[in-house]
């Protein structure tokens, strides 16, 4: 999985579509990237870092109990286990350490389910970078305690009013900040969307979770699973496996299913899939998950999807909350909505011909679910 020319494609997807007054700033943080990754003294500071502070390596968690009633060896990948409890904290030291390199002074970011933002409130802390955070205001109320983490912290959380007040539109809220404020801001953008090089950089931040999984499996498994909503967790897990037999598998949002349900077009600076009425105007995405409420998919997913590498299917907001409640009653961990959506997927699938018994499965458990105590509370009560 690799860029293919400077403009940032996978295959017909990707690119850059921004303000000109964007353009340099694009090319400018493409550039300094490019230096950084090859730098090994920029490789061992992040290295370091994560060691450090976020806890890595995660490890290889086996789910005995689990994988005896489904009749098949389910494996998870412990991002829930990192400092700050998912695997955000990987993608924004990295740009943190990029944007200090480049002398930017101020960190600028979205956030979903707000986890994003406080690993971006928490690089900020550690690296004296104030911290500003737009955040729909939906959201807000449903992740009320990580908007508390957020400023306790130090970062300024920004409610978006606008539209439907979730992701899409603090992403919106947040680019158009980014164009006034290029000169001392670093916009530390969350997933694997928006222009080039933001889908290829991000990538390359969370990799470090399939290349750790990988080495810390025997064998490569059957099955590789993930949620996806912008798709930086399985973007990250695809890409210690992807030239491996393994098959590939993300797991979306029904409501949010940028992949399974979505058509060509353009948003938030990238060309990719997204829910669009016939007029092509962009629909409204729904999840019970924060971070799965986004109406498209990163463009390399498209890709992916397009040469057959990898599938995606959906997981509904009933069959996610009861696969959280599942993995907790087996195995005493209460995992991420957002996670539990792919944990679904392999509930229904184990032991028909799309998850045939014996199969060995690793899932990356992309986040812990102390942020959504309140929603599994209201649901399973």
């Amino acid at each position: 999985m690799g860029v293919v020319g400077t403009s940032g494609r996978f295959g017909a997807y990707g690119g850059r579509f921004v303000p000109e007054s964007l353009v340099a700033a694009c090319d400018e943080l493409a550039a300094a990237f490019a230096e950084a990754w090859s730098d090994p003294a920029f490789r061992a500071e992040l290295t370091d870092l994560l060691v450090r502070h976020v806890g890595r390596p995660t490890p290889v968690s086996p789910t005995p109990r689990l994988s005896a009633e489904l009749g098949l060896t389910l494996l998870l990948k412990r991002e829930d286990l990192t400092h700050t409890g998912s695997h955000k904290i990987n993608n924004v030291f990295g740009q943190a350490l990029l944007a200090r390199r480049m002398g930017k002074r101020r960190l600028l970011a979205e956030t979903g389910a707000g986890m994003h933002g406080v690993a971006t409130a928490t690089a900020g802390a550690q690296l004296g970078m104030p911290v500003t955070v737009f955040m729909g205001e939906r959201d807000m109320e449903r992740q009320a305690h990580n908007v508390f983490r957020m400023r306790l912290l130090g970062a300024e959380v920004v409610p978006v009013r606008s539209g439907t007040r979730t992701l899409k539109d603090a992403t919106s809220e947040a680019m158009r900040h980014w164009v006034g404020a290029v000169a001392d801001t670093h916009y530390c953008l969350g997933s694997v969307l928006g222009p080039h090089p933001y889908p290829w950089l991000v990538r390359e931040l969370q990799r470090v979770i399939g290349t750790e999984a990988r080495g810390q499996l025997d064998t490569v498994p059957d099955v590789v699973v993930a949620c996806v909503g912008g798709g930086s967790n399985a973007a990250g897990t695809f890409a210690g496996f992807v030239d491996t037999p393994a098959r590939l598998v993300g797991v979306e949002a029904e409501g949010g299913a940028g992949v399974s349900g979505g058509e060509p077009g353009v948003l938030h600076g990238a060309r990719s899939l997204f829910l669009q009425d016939r007029h092509g105007q962009i629909r409204e995405a729904h999840s019970v998950a924060a971070g799965l409420d986004y109406p498209g998919v990163g463009p390399e997913h498209a890709h992916l999807r397009d040469l057959g590498r990898a599938e995606y299917t959906t997981a509904g907001d009933d069959e996610a909350i009861a696969a959280a409640a599942r993995l907790a009653h087996a195995e005493g961990i209460i995992p991420a909505i957002e996670s539990s959506h792919a944990l679904a997927w392999v509930i229904r699938a184990a032991g028909t011909p799309a998850l045939p018994a014996g199969s060995t499965v690793l899932l990356t458990l992309s986040g812990r679910g102390d942020k959504d105590i309140t929603t599994l509370m209201e649901r399973l009560s």
